[in-house]
Formats: C-alpha cells, structure tokens, sequence
C-alpha cells in the first residue's frame, strides 16, 4: 500500500489506471487459491501485493486530484481570477506573515478542487483567521518558490507532501470574508481548542508553563520559546511536546484501568470498549484533530479493540491494519516526519521490547520497572534513530535520562493537566490547582533542561544522507535478528551490511575530496560566494555578519571539515574563465569579452553600455540588488539575447572548474 503511494506521488498515475488494474486483479484471487494448491507458487500473495500497491496508486490519484480535468491546475493561472477560499488549516507564523492551508471552494464561480497556501502580511490591528473561516480574493496564484541555496530545506517539496503547489500572498485588506460560512468538524474541534486555551490564559500560569502546556495536552506549540523547544531537542524529549502515540497510549491504559469496574455490568466489556474509544475521541476532538493526533487515536482505537478480544492478536497486524486505515484515508500522511516516526517508533517498541525483556528479567520490583522504561525508551529509540539523524543531525546520547525521568510521571501529569482543562472549562479551577500544576511543569521544564545542558552528551552535526537512512535500517533489522538468535548467517548479513555502510560513507569522502566548485548562494542583503576545495569550504562574503546558515548547511550535507570566512574581490579565475564581481562602486573591468559578470549592491551603472563594452557571456544577480533593478536588467538582458541568471528567482548558481 505504501508502495503504491509512493509511484502514485512521483509518478503522478492517472486513478483510472489502477482501478481498471484492481478490477482485473481482483477476480483472479479464487483461481490462485485452487492454482497455488496444485504448483505450491505462492501466486495468491503475489496477486494481493500488486493489488494493494494499485490500491495505494489509486488513493494518491483521488487525493491529489491533479489528473482530474476539473482541478484547479487545469486553469489559466497566469491571470488573477476570485478566488472562494476556506481555511482549512492555521500553520505558525513568522515575523512577516500569517500562513494559512486553504481549500478551493470555487474560482471564478467554477468548481476547481485543490489546496493553496495563503501568506497574509502581519497587521496587528486585525484578528487573523480561523479554520473553517471562508473568503474570496481576486488574486494570481504563484509557484511555492524552490529551496535558493544549496543543501537547504526545501518547503516547496514538503507542501508538495502535502498536496500543495502554488500560494497567494497579499494581505488582509484585499480578502473580503464571507458571514455564516458552514463549520466542519475540525473547524469545531479548532475553535474548541482555542477557547480552552483562552480559559487557561486567564489563570496564572507562566509564560513558558503555559507554552509547554498548551504543546503537551493541546498539540499547540506556536507559543513555546525556542529556548525551552530547544532544550527538549537537545534532551531527546521533545516528542513529550507532540501530542501523539505516547500520549494516547498511557491515556487508553489510564481508561483501562479506571473503567475495570464497567466490566461487572451486563455486557460490561462492550460498553467499556466503547466508553474508551468515544473518550480517546474526545479527547482528539479537544486537541484539535490535528494529524497527529487522529493518527494516534485511531492506531490505540485498534488497540483497544484487541484489548477487548483479550486473545493472543499478533500486535503487528492491529498496527498494520491502523496505518492501513489511515493511508486509505489519508495518503498523504505517509510523508509526514510524524507519521513515519510514530509508527517506526510503535514497531520497533513491538518487536524489540519483548526481546530485551527476555534477555534480562530482575527480580527486584524497582530495577525490573526500570530496566522495562529503559527498554521501551530503547527500542524506540532504535526505531527513530536513522529518520532522526537524517532529518536533525544529532544525537542525544542521555535520552534515556530524560525518559527516565519524566514518561513514569508523565501518566500523572497527563491526568492533572485533564483534570485542570476540565476545572478551567466549568470557571471552577481553584488557585491552588493553578500553582501546582505551574509548578509540576515547571519542575519538568527545570529536569529537561538540565540534560540538556550536558551539551558533551549532544552529538551534532551528523551527516547522513537517503542512503545510509535505508542501509542504517538495514544494519538495526540485521543486529536484532543476529542478537536473538546468532547464527553465522545471520552475522555475516550484520558484518556485511555494516561494511556497506562503511564503504558508502569512504565513497563520499573520497568523492568530496577531489571536488572543487564555487556556487553562487542567494542571501538578502548581501553576496554570497562558497568555494568547495576537497574537505575545506571558504564562504566568499561582503559581509560576513550576514551569512545565515548557508555555510553550516552546505557544510553538513558536504561532510565538510574546515570553514572559513574570506573577503569578497571584484575578480576570480574559474578554471578556464573569469568572474567579474560589478559592486556599488561600479569599478569596470580592464579586460573586454568577461565570460561572467556579477552585479551586486545595486551598483548603478548603464547595463546596455557595460554589455555592448565588455560583452560578457552569461549576467549574474544575487540579493544585494534592488527588487527594481533587477527588473530593468532582466529586460535588458532579454532584449540583447544574454543570458540572465537571478538568485532569487532561479536560486544557487554553481560554477564548476574545467580540467586543462
């Protein structure tokens, strides 16, 4: 099924093909149940697989919507048209503007099915607007602009996951909101929410409590400080600010426990089961129905389903069929870093655990205890550890402090924090409810905090790639199996994967050894030059106060070892030609017939003159210049059928060093 979301997304498969594929596949079943009899081929598990990867093939098309002749794609997109927009999702904002998901209701009063982000300036004398808030706008929907230098985060890619391909950016005034519009349940569960935040906001809570607990019991974490996030990263704990799996799991065994006494009435089991999962609901519908946390309760609604079977049910299947679920309703999920770590987290917690509880079983009450949290916390570290390092870089080695720490208590925070939201919602939440619980989180604040000052426990900077990603996995699968029952051919599949590994990592550094660029980065304010020789990386700058992360990222995914900063000249021999950097003191060249030619600082010359001069071959501009200036030289380079390269439109610019 994962399979064929995957093809279904990168391929973009019309959804008629594989329905037509499922409707052929389908019938053959029976006949290779008899066939498989007879010739022993396992032809009816092969037919299944392929029918679900067109399954997964399938969902992708319907929700992407892409091939459909009426989705909004299929427009003239060049021209502004009215847009009926419905938010459909708040994103956090930054210092500029207020982000919004929005769904197409209608353009130009044609149905156009699809998603587009909306990018509002800041006003902070207008009340930014809410899920399920609809309005119209007369705009032109722009493409989400690539990542610009190289090795950064590309956020075009990740709404792409999302099934977003083009924004609008304008601001408040230029919406026109529509009255009475209709609630969905999420825009109800969202509002819900944000009155329980508001009834918390009228207590005496702490600024970094109350941004903790919004995060912990809410799934909101707009209002956290980067400081205390931070320590949370850095501590191995900050999944405690994600409302999740761990979350809901110690809330459905809570139930379990608090509800045994249903089990006495007539048919006392079912009406548990059913009390548990409507509360797990509730609860979801409080947190909002975020992502994370519908993937969560609907994975423990499984669970508490097998619980009420209380028969020996293969835990795999139940988490199986609750991904099954949600990627059929939800295909995009599957690229969503919450969704893969969740469920890497929940197979490794399934599979390793029980083998760690073999190997070692202490009689002392208070040691087992410990040695059981020790082992949950590693095995689903285990789970994480290869999408953790190639999404963050790091490595907490004390996370099992932490979650020594704080998981045996955090039943009981989850509970007092339940019971404050209940208090707070009713106005009657006592003061000294309000202190304690103040002071619980932030004593937890005060234990996170200080593992994570232990900062030569912290590995950063780690660089991993997709392919180590894949072979880390491969090495962990290989190291459990060898562990739980060693044999030779178990070991040498663990030796050999780990010599893969190894030889990857050798290929690359060999690889970045012997390469040489320059690139051409994009910074606001300011020009860039990187030049990559073997290992060493030096950042080419104007202004080297005003470098951001470019020089750190490309460092990381570049396996760099040594950086340094170096003024920026007006002249570089690359390889075999010549790059000219034109600034604001608008010195020429001596030489005529430039291969390349950088314009930097606005510097105010008269391009038509410099090219008919010096005639370069290819125009450059970076991010120091004028949102202006680059206009005019756009047109005039155009005009004399010169190449013209802009940073910030076209992104990074790399310029490779030819062999004599």
């Amino acid at each position: 099924m994962a399979l064929g979301i995957i093809i279904g997304f990168y391929l973009e498969v019309a959804p008629f093909l594989p329905l037509i594929a499922m409707l052929v596949l389908l019938p053959t079943t029976y006949w290779a149940i008899k066939k498989q009899r007879r010739e022993g081929f396992p032809y009816f598990e092969v037919l299944t697989s392929l029918t679900t990867i067109c399954l997964g093939v399938f969902v992708m098309g319907i929700s992407m919507n892409k091939s459909m002749s009426h989705h909004y794609n299929k427009l003239i997109l060049n021209k502004e048209k009215v847009w009926h927009l419905k938010v459909s999702d708040v994103l956090k904002p930054n210092a500029y503007s207020h982000r919004y998901i929005t769904r197409i209701i209608a353009a130009d009063d044609g149905v156009a099915p699809g998603k587009l982000l909306l990018s509002l300036s800041v006003d902070s004398t207008l009340k930014e607007l809410q899920v399920d808030d609809e309005f119209l706008i007369y705009a032109k929907p722009e493409s989400i602009r690539p990542s610009l230098n190289p090795h950064q985060f590309d956020y075009k890619t990740y709404l792409e996951k999302q099934g977003i391909q083009h924004q609008i950016r304008t601001n408040h005034a230029a919406i026109i909101k529509k009255q009475g519009a209709p609630k969905t349940l999420f825009g109800l569960a969202s509002n819900f929410r944000e009155h329980i935040i508001s009834k918390l906001e009228q207590k005496d809570f702490g600024a970094e409590e109350m941004g903790v607990i919004q995060a912990l019991l809410l799934g909101k974490r707009d209002d956290i400080s980067e400081s205390t996030y931070n320590n949370y990263k850095n501590a191995g704990a900050v999944h405690i600010l994600a409302v999740s799996g761990l979350h809901v799991g110690i809330i459905l065994f809570l139930l379990e426990f608090i509800l045994v006494p249903l089990e006495r009435l007539p048919k006392g089991k079912t009406i548990k089961l059913v009390v548990v999962v409507l509360l797990l609901w509730s609860y979801a519908f409080i947190a909002g129905l975020s992502p994370s946390i519908v993937r969560a309760v609907t994975m423990f609604s499984f669970v508490a389903y097998a619980l009420y079977l209380n028969r020996p049910t293969n835990s795999f299947n139940i988490i199986a069929l609750s991904m099954l679920f949600i990627l059929l309703v939800k295909p995009l999920f599957l690229f969503q870093l919450g969704f893969q770590m969740s469920y890497a987290a929940v197979f490794a917690i399934v599979w390793i655990y029980p083998k760690l509880q073999r190997f070692w079983f202490p009689d002392n009450f208070i040691i087992r205890k410990t040695w059981q949290l020790l082992s949950v916390s590693v095995a689903a570290q285990l789970g994480v550890l290869p999408i953790s390092l190639f999404y963050f870089h790091q490595f907490p080695a004390l996370f099992f402090i932490s979650n020594l720490l704080v998981i045996p208590f955090l039943g009981l925070i989850l509970g007092f924090g339940i019971l404050v939201i209940l208090l707070a919602l009713i106005d009657f939440l006592p003061q000294f409810l309000v202190d304690s619980f103040n002071w619980v989180i932030q004593l937890m604040n005060s234990v996170i905090g200080w593992v994570a000052q232990q900062e030569g426990f912290i590995i950063k900077n780690i660089s991993f790639d997709s392919v180590q990603l894949l072979l880390g996995y491969f090495i962990i699968i290989a190291m459990v199996v060898f562990l739980s029952k060693p044999k030779w051919k178990t070991a040498l599949v663990l030796f050999g994967g780990i010599i893969v590994f190894q030889s990857w990592i050798i290929w690359n550094q060999v690889q970045g050894n012997q390469k040489e660029v320059i690139i051409l980065a994009h910074r606001s304010r300011n020009t860039v030059l990187l030049h990559q020789l073997g290992d060493s990386l030096s950042m080419i700058t104007s202004d080297s106060t005003n470098i951001g992360n470019i020089g750190a990222d490309y460092a990381l995914a570049e396996r760099i070892q040594k950086l340094d900063t170096v003024q920026l000249k007006n002249s570089y021999q690359i390889g075999q030609k010549k790059l000219f950097v034109l600034d604001s003191l608008a010195i020429f060249p001596l030489e005529g017939h430039l291969d390349n030619l950088l314009l930097t600082r606005s510097t105010e010359i008269n391009l038509e003159r410099v090219l008919d001069s010096i005639e370069p071959k290819k125009i450059f501009a970076d991010g120091s210049n004028y949102p202006s200036l680059i206009k005019k030289w756009k047109q005039t380079c155009r005009q004399k059928e010169i190449p013209f390269h802009y940073t910030g439109e076209k992104g990074f610019y790399v310029f490779s060093f030819e062999k004599d």
